[in-house]
């Protein structure tokens, strides 16, 4: 959140979604990054810059506008008796899949070549199962600092994630508020409850502009360039799980969480991970709720854009290796935590992985970039499919039905009571004032 940093992740910003930045890249490579005074000079300068032309994307960014952007879509009526087995699924899924790709978190240096090598030296390729540790570890790998409770016979329930910490927050925020929570709300939840070192990109920014003044729905724009990275997909999952068959109103719902700290694709981000999961329930297998989902992004962003390319790579008999290609010629120009290629990975472990869990989060974890969060987002959609009883142990019995939480109250939650509390809101539907948890 310095000025360089501002400016340098600006630029960038900037220059993806169309606007000319020549001059600002110009007057940054002049610029000592200790001359605040010149780098808010440039900054100020950049944000009004025009865009460079013709912009081949329509992006709205007002909900009533993304909604109409999109075909009219139904509701698809879920049993009473299915739905509890569906929601542990998806917490059990969700917390599971996170604990996978959080030991290699960091896309520079765990590539998807790195992740194999490493795997094939373990002798564990292709990923079925939790990482396993190499003994000696040979120096040219290095795992995250949380590898002694993220690793294969050393996890002993969740793993504290923000991954998981969102939808935690977020049901605490249904049962306080039903349907009435909005960006306000949910800034206020911050606040109260998340320690600020435990937010980061988008959501820091959004939490220091809250901390200033700036009125919540303002928070996403101001002094962040992070409004199209991942944070505000890995929140969607909850609004999708507390309305199964219920696509466009779990849509609702993460739209006024997601747009307290993302614009445009960030908030599409969110948007297609609530519509996926609430797809997720009535969908016969995993690939049927992706090809659901692609109804539910506007269909002329960029997101929308990343989805069907590969969808379209699965509908010509690409492999996953030749997807993954793909993927990464088209998308690495975006950074390794923004929106669109790690959707674009989450798609294939979805496409790819054939409606089998272990398959499916192993495959878009080795993907790279982003692995927690997307191991987390694909592990939830498998494990609404298939549900809780249909997961397999090795990944679900070690969570010890627990995990650990940064907010304030709820570390050492357990994931069945989450799960049973998330299904009470889904079987009653979520409605206007305070709920009870």
């Amino acid at each position: 959140m310095s000025p360089f940093d501002l400016v340098s992740d600006e630029i960038e910003q900037r220059e993806q979604t169309g606007y000319e930045v020549g001059s600002a890249v110009a007057a940054l490579a002049k610029t000592d990054p200790d001359d605040e005074p010149r780098l808010e000079q440039i900054y100020a300068e950049l944000i009004t810059a025009p865009r460079s032309g013709a912009w081949d994307y329509e992006e709205p960014e007002d909900l009533d506008d993304i909604l109409e952007s999109l075909a009219p879509a139904g509701e698809h009526p879920v049993p009473d008796g299915r739905v509890d087995d569906k929601v542990l699924g998806g917490w059990l899924g969700r917390i599971a899949g996170c604990n996978l790709g959080k030991p290699v978190e960091w896309g520079p240096h765990w590539t998807s070549s790195h992740i194999r090598r490493y795997l094939e030296q373990a002798g564990a390729y292709p990923l079925r199962d939790y990482f396993p540790l190499l003994d000696p570890m040979p120096a040219e790998y290095e795992l995250r600092e949380n590898w002694p409770e993220t690793t294969r016979g050393n996890v002993d329930g969740g793993s504290r994630d923000d991954d998981v910490d969102y939808p935690i927050l977020g049901l605490h925020l249904l049962e306080t508020h039903g349907s009435d929570i909005t960006p306000a709300v949910v800034g206020e939840a911050w606040l109260q409850l998340f320690p600020y070192r435990q937010i980061y990109t988008a959501e820091r920014a959004a939490y220091l502009n809250l901390l200033h003044g700036v009125p919540a729905e303002l928070a996403a724009t101001v002094r962040n360039p992070y409004r199209e990275w991942i944070g505000a997909l890995i929140r969607g999952d909850v609004f999708g799980w507390v309305n199964p068959g219920r696509p466009r109103a779990a849509m609702a719902l993460a739209y006024q969480d997601a747009s307290l700290s993302h614009t445009a694709n960030g908030i599409y981000g969110e948007l297609w991970s609530a519509a996926l999961i609430a797809e997720a329930f009535t969908a016969s297998t995993v690939a049927e709720a992706f090809e659901a989902s692609l109804a539910h992004v506007p269909p002329r962003s960029r997101l929308a854009e990343a989805l069907h390319d590969v969808n379209g790579m699965r509908r010509k008999g690409l492999s996953w290796d030749e997807a993954l290609v793909g993927i990464q010629e088209r998308y690495a120009h975006y950074s390794w935590v923004h929106t669109i290629p790690n959707a674009a990975l989450i798609a294939a472990g979805l496409l790819w992985g054939e409606n089998d869990y272990a398959a499916t989060v192993g495959l878009t974890v080795m993907g790279g970039w982003d692995t927690d969060s997307n191991g987390a987002t694909a592990g939830s959609v498998a494990g609404v499919v298939l549900g809780a009883a249909a997961l397999p142990g090795r990944f679900v019995t070690p969570l010890r039905d627990h995990t650990r939480s940064a907010l304030f109250g709820f570390d050492h939650s357990r994931i069945s009571d989450l799960a049973e509390r998330t299904s009470a809101l889904a079987r009653a539907g979520i409605t206007s004032g305070a709920r009870t948890a």
